[in-house]
């Protein structure tokens, strides 16, 4: 692993490897090891005579991996040269690369990095064609991807038939834009953020590859890539351009899975792959985080998708974001706070963190207990009254002004800024993140919530029913794959993957919520499962007990291979249960 950058945060922005930006902090860029840009070149690299580029290739480690690569193929440095191309918007990495490679090819390397932005030296360039395209590419937000290198980078993918949106994460163009820089039968070896199997903006990606390439392989690691880094990275092997090009001769796609990045590079990649196993792919909302499932799992899910006996918790629910204050510090209260502040009367009870949410029910009492315990559960909310403040509520307006409350952005586009809309009570709560179960808890409370938990509202059944109905394999299993899971291990739901999750078509009896909810505060969430299984996935709905363990078994796996990267973070962070 190589060091942070150490360029403007612009700049930083655009080159560094995996960076994560928010408003307020700017984690650094890091670098593939020389050992996994060495293993993904020799694969790519099969001929001394290639032409090969890396699009962002930052201080060179890919350059040098690929020149080590044609220098075993018997190429000669003056020929090696000529075959590399490099291109780094921060001149500073460039001139690093540059070093690198004077030294390994003996002089002969002042051309091969172009110091500018991929997106117009692409253009420029006429649309160059390539044998392999190897590298890292940044990892931005669209919003922080600085013009006029977006507007270049959204074109471009438009030009290659795709449709960008302010969800585009910048490493997206850079892989279209690679695919169209590669020859008939090209090859492109590239480490990508996992983003890459599961998210929403990469479905449309997703499905390019598949059109375009005879094969794809992904090589995923439990052991995170960038130990200090959040992102979980896979490796994308894709191989003969144009090879997939009808129905008829479909992308043959494989996962393959070590536990650590030795297993993979202390082996040729022929004998990595060599195991892996194809997955039947379909061109639809389905996300590529089911290819770590064996076929025989993969078939199972989507059987019960098809089979009517299941439908997706949209259904019988909506699941919304709760509520944005745009300054949880300033809107999310104490009872201390709000009797010191005079602000009785102007609050709303309020769920703040799934650590306050400890069994399949809230209610009163626990609210009340939470209250008396000091936690911040009381929102502030004018219930649509805001003709003339109180002497006490204006003393408080006027303390989050002089702290600049009111410039920050949510509160800045509403009128008056205190003012937090969409304040409602839903009939339950839905964890937007997960540690062990996607657990849904009934709202007996009359509370709402911030937008760390979810709000559930009910459509024909009873709440109760929905949400008791939701305790089973069958959820737990179809959570895993419709989520998300970053570094950290923690799956993440947003209100449209919720919705997607699996519950039975028909809601007939289950355990009874208030037995659920006695039994999860035990830490006794698997006895709950093993009588859901029986009660509603073999009584109800007809599977057979082969079938509850093909779930279970399902979910188990996929939590715990995420469970496998948290790195000694304890449980409660993620979602307020206990270790």
């Amino acid at each position: 692993m190589a060091t942070k950058k150490t360029a403007t945060d612009t700049e930083r922005t655009h080159s560094g490897r995996f960076t994560e930006l928010d408003q307020d902090k700017l984690r650094g860029g890091y670098y593939t090891s020389s050992e996994v840009a060495e293993w993904l070149c020799a694969w790519a690299i099969r001929s001394p005579r290639d032409r090969v580029l890396e699009p962002s290739c930052g201080d060179g480690v890919f350059l040098g991996a690929a020149a080590k690569r044609f220098a075993e193929l018997g190429a000669r440095s003056p020929a090696i040269a000529r075959q590399l191309t490099g291109v780094e918007i921060v001149a500073g990495e460039a001139d690093l690369a540059r070093a690198r490679l004077q030294e390994q090819l003996r002089g002969r390397a002042a051309d091969v990095v172009n110091t500018g932005d991929f997106f117009g030296w692409w253009q420029d360039s006429g649309h160059p064609e390539f044998d392999a395209v190897i590298g890292n590419p940044p990892f931005i937000r669209y919003q922080t991807f600085p013009e006029p290198h977006r507007s270049l980078a959204m074109a471009l993918m438009v030009g290659q038939g795709l449709s960008p949106n302010r969800l585009t994460n910048i490493w997206v163009p850079f892989v279209v834009a690679a695919v169209a820089s590669l020859r008939p039968g090209g090859r492109l070896a590239f480490v990508l953020p996992a983003e890459l199997l599961q998210v929403t903006y990469a479905a449309q990606l997703r499905s390019f590859l598949t059109d375009r390439f005879g094969r794809i392989d992904i090589v995923a690691c439990n052991e995170l890539f960038f130990e200090k880094a959040e992102q979980e990275v896979v490796l994308l092997l894709a191989d003969d351009l144009l090879g997939a090009a009808d129905s008829a001769n479909p992308c043959r796609v494989t996962m393959t899975e070590t536990r650590t990045p030795s297993e993979i590079t202390s082996r040729a990649p022929a004998l990595v792959l060599a195991a892996a196993q194809p997955k039947t792919i379909r061109h639809d909302s389905e996300k590529w985080l089911k290819y770590f499932l064996s076929e025989k799992e993969i078939t199972f899910m989507r059987a019960l998708r098809d089979a009517g006996i299941t439908t997706n918790l949209s259904t019988h629910a909506s699941v919304d974001v709760g509520v944005v204050t745009g300054k949880n510090e300033f809107f999310v209260l104490t009872s201390a706070q709000v009797e010191e502040l005079g602000l009785e009367g102007l609050t709303a009870p309020l769920v703040s963190r799934s650590a306050h949410l400890k069994g399949a029910r809230v209610g009163k009492a626990d609210w009340n207990a939470m209250s008396a315990a000091g936690d911040r559960v009381h929102l502030l909310h004018l219930k649509g009254n805001t003709a003339k403040p109180s002497a006490a509520l204006a003393k408080y307006i006027r303390f989050g002004e002089g702290n600049e409350v009111h410039k920050g952005y949510k509160c800045s586009i509403r009128e008056p800024w205190y003012a937090v809309p969409s304040v409602w009570t839903p009939d339950g709560f839905l964890f937007r993140q997960i540690y062990d179960f996607p657990r849904v808890v009934l709202n007996q409370a009359g509370a709402t919530s911030t937008d760390t938990i979810h709000r559930l509202t009910g459509k024909k059944e009873k709440p109760e029913r929905i949400i008791a109905n939701t305790y089973t394999w069958l959820t737990a299993a179809s959570a895993e794959i419709e989520g998300r899971s970053y570094g950290g291990g923690v799956l993440e739901l947003e209100p449209t993957e919720a919705e997607r999750l699996l519950m039975p078509a028909t809601l007939n009896g289950a355990m009874p919520l208030a037995e659920c909810d006695k039994l999860t505060r035990a830490g006794r969430l698997d006895d709950v499962l093993e009588e859901n299984a029986r009660i509603v996935l073999m009584g109800h709905m007809g599977l057979s007990q082969a079938d509850c363990f093909v779930l279970r078994d399902i979910w188990m796996k996929m939590r715990d291979r995420r469970n496998a990267r948290r790195r000694g973070r304890s449980a409660d962070k993620a979602d307020g249960v206990a270790a």
